[in-house]
């Protein structure tokens, strides 16, 4: 089944200690997409290239991890909604509103919203509103 994949989850197959719970999850979604696809919203890889300098910057991780990383990101089925920036204005902004989230979040949950689909998730508060507003959470259905 197709997903709406949250950076959280993604970027802890690149740093895992910064979850070691959360790892069953990522891993999880992981294996997951080897038979089905995520969609992300189009500020989906800005969080994952920001973090990435982040963790470089802090000597969490090498360039060549990193590299590793971006190439198994590269190899998954991973689609960017092209449709993000046009409602981020509008259901975007009001999601981050009634659920007093960032729109960098509301943007996740406005896209499982938009296409039906289930969101994975390890951000507490994105998983507390998506519940609220009715979207599945990966592996919770």
């Amino acid at each position: 089944m197709s997903f709406v994949l949250d950076a959280s989850v993604a970027l802890l197959w690149l740093v895992p200690q910064t979850n070691p719970p959360g790892m069953a999850y990522a891993d999880a979604a992981l294996n997951s997409l080897k038979e089905s696809q995520a969609l992300v919203p189009s500020l989906w890889a800005l969080e994952i290239a920001n973090v990435v300098a982040k963790v470089e910057a802090k000597g969490i991780v090498t360039e060549a991890d990193s590299q590793r990383f971006i190439t198994l990101l590269g190899r998954l089925s991973v689609v960017t909604d092209q449709a993000t920036a046009a409602h981020a204005l509008g259901a975007t902004l009001n999601i981050a509103r009634r659920y007093k989230l960032s729109t960098y979040d509301a943007a996740y949950l406005e896209l499982a919203l938009r296409a039906g689909l289930p969101l994975a998730t390890l951000d507490a508060d994105l998983t507390k509103a998506a519940t609220k507003a009715g979207v599945l959470i990966f592996g919770l259905h």
